[in-house]
């Protein structure tokens, strides 16, 4: 008797959750019977307008959202005016913590069914931050498709900002925990990286790299698919 009363409830409320303030509450009186954390992440696969946790922030005109999107505690996305698009796939999951920007012409899009992990920094500016369809970008991963200048002469404030070119993750990449990538990189499809690496240059599809800056190791082999896969 009490789940069918707790799917009612949830039906109930979730079909007036959203963004803005009575969504808000609709949102937080739908999770009421659930677990926090990842056991509301249940809550947008179940219902198409996804789940966004009433701790979350969402600002800006060209955030776009696909079906089952779960956005949870903490998350912060900001599009400055002069930022481009925002753009997550269906099934895409921000996780506690996470803070996406963009301004000055920069933009993201994440691809379908991508996961970021707790206290992640997505920061799009100049330029654009891709991220494939699977990938799973781990705790405390940072993205920057810019540099900063540090010629003599002027305070640091006051540096413009340049870049190499946009980050770019194919479908399939896993990146271990503190990972950092920056201007101007690709990192190919199926490639693995390793926690606390720095990635300075492009690395091909299905390799599996570390250090900092990151260097290939190896190349994946079957058994390494069938650990990641089960594992």
């Amino acid at each position: 008797m009490r789940r069918p009363l707790i799917q009612a409830w949830t039906d109930l409320w979730m079909q007036r959750a959203g963004p803005d303030r009575f969504g808000k509450l609709a949102t937080w009186l739908a999770g009421l019977p659930y677990a926090p954390y990842k056991a509301r992440v249940a809550l947008a696969h179940r219902y198409p307008q996804g789940y966004i946790a009433p701790s979350a922030q969402l600002n800006g005109q060209r955030i776009r959202r696909g079906r089952h999107v779960f956005i949870g505690d903490g998350v912060v996305i900001y599009q400055r005016q002069d930022g481009g698009p925002i753009e997550l796939a269906d099934y895409v999951e921000l996780h506690r913590d996470t803070i996406i920007e963009c301004g000055r012409g920069g933009s993201l899009s994440i691809g379908e069914r991508t996961g970021i992990q707790p206290r992640c920094q997505l920061s799009a500016y100049v330029e654009q931050i891709i991220i494939g369809r699977g990938c799973q970008i781990a705790p405390q991963c940072a993205f920057y498709p810019y540099d900063h200048g540090t010629a003599p002469g002027q305070a640091i404030v006051y540096q413009p900002l340049t870049s190499k070119g946009p980050i770019v993750l194919e479908d399939d990449v896993w990146l271990g925990y503190s990972v950092v990538v920056l201007s101007g990189v690709t990192i190919g499809a199926g490639t693995v990286v390793g926690a606390g690496s720095v990635v300075t240059r492009s690395l091909p599809a299905g390799v599996i790299a570390a250090g900092a800056p990151a260097r290939i190791v190896r190349e994946r082999t079957a058994l390494d698919i069938g650990q990641i896969t089960t594992g």
